[in-house]
């Protein structure tokens, strides 16, 4: 067992203590401040205060305090010095406080400041993947485009010599005229697992503009009402009114329902029959915004595109 650290007697000038307990220092460092620098004066205890108030001990109460009544040579009225080392002490308190706020704000700053910077460059990528697959979907309908281009002169070529022949027209000599250059089909660019899904969407598509070929006006009225599905469905995804269609809603049947390929377009991108057949559901895990995306891009295509779905239409005949 280790003996107990003695404690040392502090001899204190009762006059000088209540000096300092009226300037505002705790009885315990006032005690320490007197002991210390003798009792003589009350400034040279504020002087070894403001030099030892990072003492591990500063704030310890002695265990024994004697009282001396020897008269003090300190004049009773407080002076100016000592006043201003209480300002001072008080001052340097401030400051400490004022420069850890200000280390804080600093730090917090740079803070958001990094993650700033982090949401601008998500964001950014974000934008680069999108114009990337935009610009993939535009090449391959500018494709498509062509192609149907091409098919149409070669079935105009042929219907001509069909004619002269038929009329007993001279036909133009074929082996001064150079073949037509062979059209091969190019694989679509997108993701080959959404490959299968595309192909059933734009069939949907296809089907739907044939079927009302003599009536454009309800085609497009369609076209625009299913694109009005699928982008509020991409853009908001957790609104649950835009995840839900009643079947039997006269405006519903009228431009959607009631065609062709119309609800088959819809299940294909993600809704699905609910509650007896009354109500297309769109489930809110399985919405998947690319893919949306996609059909959109195709609807727009479907909407602006003089071609859509030809090319489709000379491979079958």
């Amino acid at each position: 067992m280790q003996p107990q650290q003695e404690v040392p007697v502090m001899e204190v000038n009762m006059n000088l203590l209540g000096k300092l307990e009226s300037l505002g220092f705790p009885r315990a460092r006032a005690v320490r401040g007197l002991h210390y620098t003798g009792n003589t004066k009350v400034e040279d205890a504020v002087n070894w205060l403001i030099d030892h108030e990072n003492d591990a001990d500063i704030d310890q109460m002695p265990l024994v305090v004697i009282n001396l009544d020897v008269e003090s040579p300190q004049p009773n009225d407080i002076t100016e010095a000592i006043k201003l080392k209480e300002q001072e002490l008080r001052d340097r308190v401030r400051m400490k406080n004022r420069d850890e706020e200000k280390k804080l704000e600093r730090e917090r700053e740079k803070e958001r400041i990094r993650a700033g910077k982090a949401l601008l460059e998500a964001k950014r990528i974000a934008e680069e993947n999108e114009r990337q697959r935009l610009l993939a979907l535009r090449k391959a309908e500018k494709e498509e485009e062509k192609r149907a281009r091409e098919k149409v002169l070669k079935k105009l070529d042929l219907d001509k010599l069909e004619r002269k022949r038929a009329l007993g027209l001279p036909l133009e000599n074929q082996a001064a005229k150079p073949p037509l250059p062979s059209i091969q089909e190019e694989k679509s660019p997108l993701p080959v697992k959404s490959v299968t899904k595309a192909d059933h969407m734009r069939e949907c598509l296809r089907s739907l503009k044939l079927a009302y070929k003599d009536d454009n006006a309800k085609v497009k009225k369609a076209f625009q009402t299913l694109l009005i599905y699928v982008g509020n469905v991409a853009s908001s995804p957790d609104e649950e009114k835009f995840r839900k269609i009643r079947i039997s809603n006269p405006k519903f049947q009228e431009r959607v329902g009631s065609l062709r390929g119309g609800i088959e377009f819809l299940e294909l991108c993600g809704f699905e029959r609910s509650e007896g057949d009354e109500f297309l559901v769109f489930p809110r895990d399985k919405v998947d915004v690319q893919s949306l995306n996609t059909a959109g891009s195709m609807l727009k295509s479907a909407l602006t595109n003089p071609y859509f779905g030809l090319l489709e239409k000379m491979k079958e005949d």
